[in-house]
């Protein structure tokens, strides 16, 4: 991690818990107190993008252009956030995960798996308390229900919802 984003880390830390964005007057400086230090923490942010109070980002997210991450949403590891993409509260992206494929060791010393990225597509709403999984890939225009846990991908234009998520239906048709 490079020194100015170590920095940003830690000034991010000091204002990810400033009020909403939604607050009178004071919550348009929160908004651009948790915009410009996240800026320093993620290895790019586009244009007009709302980090909201209690968002977790990390230096190996990007953010496109008029994004939203939601009310303590956690970004770990390597996520990709498309343009224009609407997050509700509470979401959280998981990029590796626990090994479990020896028996004769506890889960909690097997370590991790390989981080598989995930990557958010252009023009897509997610709803509060959705968990996406490790690799899964988003398709651009879709809608990704409340607390759907997305555990493979999500085709462009589909409506998902569930645990595991399914596709409900298509926007484009």
């Amino acid at each position: 991690m490079k020194f100015r984003q170590r920095v940003g880390k830690v000034l991010y830390c000091l204002v990810r818990g400033l009020p909403h964005s939604y607050f009178p007057i004071v919550g348009r400086l929160c908004k651009r107190l948790r915009r410009s230090f996240g800026r320093m923490v993620v290895t790019s942010m586009g244009k007009n993008v709302n980090v909201e109070h209690g968002a977790i980002l990390n230096h190996r997210c990007t953010i496109g252009d008029n994004s939203g991450i939601g009310i303590d949403c956690h970004l770990y590891g390597a996520v990709h956030i498309g343009n224009d993409v609407l997050m509700g509260p509470e979401c959280q992206f998981w990029t590796t995960g626990h090994r479990h494929d020896r028996t004769d060791i506890p889960i909690g010393r097997q370590g991790r798996t390989e981080e598989e990225p995930i990557t958010v597509g252009d023009d897509v709403w997610i709803c509060s308390r959705v968990i996406v999984l490790p690799g899964v890939q988003i398709g651009a225009h879709s809608i990704i229900a409340a607390g759907a846990v997305v555990t493979r991908d999500v085709p462009e234009y589909a409506v998902v919802g569930g645990n595991p998520a399914t596709v409900i239906s298509y926007r484009n048709q």
